[in-house]
């Protein structure tokens, strides 16, 4: 997925950003940067791998090599950024959020039309930061240039430039599908994906930008340079699984809607559930763990940890890229408590079904450690539909979406024609999807949060929510 935070003020300002980016980890396990600009030295730059070592460890020099009164920063699931350019609108640092799915036919009309060249990355990979400052050099301005990427990318990019004045430049991506939040300091203002980054290290949250919203930060203040549009698509999965728990976007709570979704989740099926005599419900930790809070209290079934997950030496921050390491690392992890397991009747509530590899190898660990049924419940609707606009999935492609894949396999092709169907679980197809899922784990049962329930947990209005992964209706 990535994260990006950029901070001005009067004094240094490398310690927040640091300190800011290091909670952006959970949005991507590969690469960390930081660019910063002071008067004597221009601007500077360091990036680093962290797939196998924490942001903070590959960044603790930081200190010593790099101050001033203006830096940006960034957590990437890609491509090395910051990148420093110079070109006719001067010298800056930029960094960039988003997906570009036209970004060959950019390239190529680029190449076409001015004759010139990429550095590229392994493979003849293009760096998409590299491509979006091409198109951004296009105009003759950054903000003329800006909304130039933005018209063009099939996708989203939210981007954060730092120009060689010491000021900041960031716009939100034109459909708003990922937050960018501007928060005041003491002595200046930041930018940042993560609300709680930011009031971490000493800001206060003034406000979220528009949907393709431009403005430019000063130690002094906030100048708005494009007015935001009307039309807002905000990412639903944020609150359901990778925004992080201690943040709010457009002011709504991550952990309060997903305490909220669980208890949706039991309202909607109270009656349903009584005649399995469920021992205790469970979180799959950690994302799962506020959702099922919210069933326990909803249905009044205990709340309790089967197992638990030891993460000193394996946290969420770096893991394999290979799926079947991550599966080594996964069940690495898993600690039984067999006080909760031996015997028991267990509904886990799991924060989404992608693949399913994890889930599968979750319910067998607790029918070895001697559970008597396991009943499994999703917090958000069954995936059909790889994300068109963010990088916050591994996935390759469709068919490694379970729910799409059980489709196939029970009807073949013609049954993408019915998923509405297939998401509904009270109909006949809605009802197979999920015995042949359960069947495929080897849970009890398993079910779905509706797509009105995710909507309603949120609390935002539906039309400016994004729910593309589960109705495949582009917008």
């Amino acid at each position: 997925m990535g994260g990006f935070f950029g901070a001005v003020g009067k004094s240094d300002v490398i310690s927040s950003v640091f300190y800011a980016i290091d909670y952006h980890s959970h949005l991507g396990p590969k690469r960390g940067g930081i660019a910063a600009y002071n008067q004597k030295d221009g601007l500077q730059r360091e990036i680093h791998n962290i797939e196998n070592s924490p942001f903070r460890t590959k960044f603790a020099d930081i200190f010593d090599d790099m101050y001033g009164n203006s830096a940006i920063g960034c957590i990437s699931d890609s491509d090395p950024q910051p990148l420093l350019i110079r070109s006719k609108l001067g010298k800056f640092a930029i960094c960039i959020i988003g997906k570009i799915n036209n970004a060959e036919d950019l390239i190529k009309e680029y190449l076409d039309e001015y004759g010139g060249h990429f550095d590229t990355l392994s493979g003849s990979k293009v760096n998409l930061t590299e491509l979006v400052t091409a198109l951004i050099n296009h105009k003759d301005s950054f903000v003329e240039g800006i909304k130039f990427a933005q018209s063009v990318i099939d996708g989203s990019a939210s981007i954060l430039i730092l120009k060689d004045d010491g000021s900041i430049i960031t716009a939100r991506d034109k459909c708003g599908r990922i937050p960018v939040i501007i928060g005041k300091g003491d002595d200046g203002y930041c930018v940042t994906f993560e609300s709680f980054a930011a009031v971490k290290v000493g800001y206060k949250i003034e406000r979220d930008l528009g949907p393709g919203e431009i403005v430019e930060l000063t130690a002094d203040g906030v100048t708005v340079l494009s007015e935001p549009q009307e039309e807002m698509k905000i990412c639903s999965f944020l609150w359901t699984y990778y925004g992080y728990p201690a943040s709010e976007y457009e002011k709504v709570s991550v952990e309060y809607s997903r305490y909220k979704n669980g208890e949706i989740l039991a309202r909607d099926e109270i009656d349903e559930i009584k005649k399995y005599d469920i021992d205790y419900v469970a979180g799959v930790p950690d994302s799962g763990t506020p959702h099922a809070i919210g069933y326990s209290k909803e249905s009044g079934i205990p709340f309790a940890r089967p197992f638990v997950k030891y993460t000193p030496t394996w946290s969420r921050s770096f893991t394999p890229s290979k799926q079947s390491e991550r599966n080594k690392v996964a069940k690495a992890k898993v600690l039984p408590v067999h006080q909760f397991i031996e015997g028991k009747n267990l509904l886990f509530v799991d924060d989404s079904i992608v693949r399913g590899t994890q889930l599968k190898g979750t319910v067998d660990f607790l029918y070895e450690n001697g559970a008597k049924e396991v009943h499994i419940r999703s917090a958000c609707p069954p995936i059909f539909y790889s994300c068109k606009y963010l990088n916050f999935t591994r996935s390759t492609g469709e068919m490694e979406l379970i729910a799409r894949s059980v489709i196939v396999e029970l009807e073949g092709e013609d049954g993408l024609n019915y998923i509405s169907e297939y998401a509904d679980g009270k109909t006949e197809r809605g009802k197979n999807l999920r015995k042949t899922l359960a069947e495929k784990f080897h849970c009890k049962t398993l079910d779905f949060q509706s797509l009105e329930g995710l909507q309603e947990s949120i609390g935002i209005d539906k039309c400016k929510l994004c729910t593309y992964c589960w109705t495949g209706k582009k917008n």
